[in-house]
């Protein structure tokens, strides 16, 4: 999609996993795979920010730029901002640890922003019952309970404005997605239908939980 480019996060270093999470088996591919080809299918052009050692010592998928992580998630998106060209206009934001994430998402929050929009994310609805604890010398104590209504569960990939994106991050700011940071300058973020199959793989528990949700065998 013409002006349209994609920056696919695998930089980090899969502590809770065990190891390199993006480089793990599913379906015949790896995890980075899956991600880099559905952005593929749906950029101009594909930047890849990778973990260090992983650049060294692994075979990456193929991609137009391949950038070296920074410490943090946002500062990664940063070292992939750096290496986008003059032409992007549209952003996209994805986490390679989300392989399921469908094509129709990507379009969706793609579209979203072509319409108008600073920022789209693809959201779930709460279904957990949800509390707000505070810290007691006895231990976490119940505050209060959240109307889950008014809550849902973010997933990438997020798509933004380019001119949005890097106001956002210019101040060095450090969020948990990218739209927290446009939100933060007062950006418009809206949301569109997530997916289960684009859930998370942190734990080695979450890759058999995907690879079932994506329809393989485990």
């Amino acid at each position: 999609m013409e002006g349209v480019w994609s920056i696919v996060l695998a930089a980090g270093s899969g502590s809770r996993f065990g190891g390199n999470k993006q480089l793990a088996k599913l379906g015949g591919q790896r995890v980075v795979d899956w991600s880099v080809a559905s952005a593929q299918s749906c950029s101009e052009g594909v930047i890849l920010v990778a973990n260090p050692e992983a650049i060294g010592n692994a075979k990456l998928p193929e991609a137009d730029v391949v950038v070296a992580g920074g410490p943090t998630r946002s500062e990664s998106v940063r070292g992939g901002l750096a290496a986008l060209p003059q032409s992007a206009e549209i952003i996209v934001i994805h986490d390679a640890a989300r392989p399921g994430a469908s094509v129709q998402i990507y379009l969706s929050v793609i579209e979203a922003v072509l319409g108008g929009a600073d920022g789209a994310v693809p959201g779930l609805p709460a279904t957990d019952t949800l509390k707000r604890v505070v810290d007691t010398p006895g231990g976490k104590k119940v505050e209060t309970t959240v109307d889950r209504d008014t809550l849902m569960v973010i997933q990438t990939p997020q798509a933004f404005s380019r001119r949005i994106l890097e106001k956002a991050h210019i101040e060095g700011g450090q969020a948990t997605d990218d739209a927290g940071l446009v939100e933060a300058i007062g950006g418009t973020v809206m949301v569109v239908p997530g997916d289960p199959a684009a859930a998370k793989i942190t734990n080695p528990s979450d890759l058999v939980i995907v690879a079932h949700l994506m329809g393989f065998d485990t």
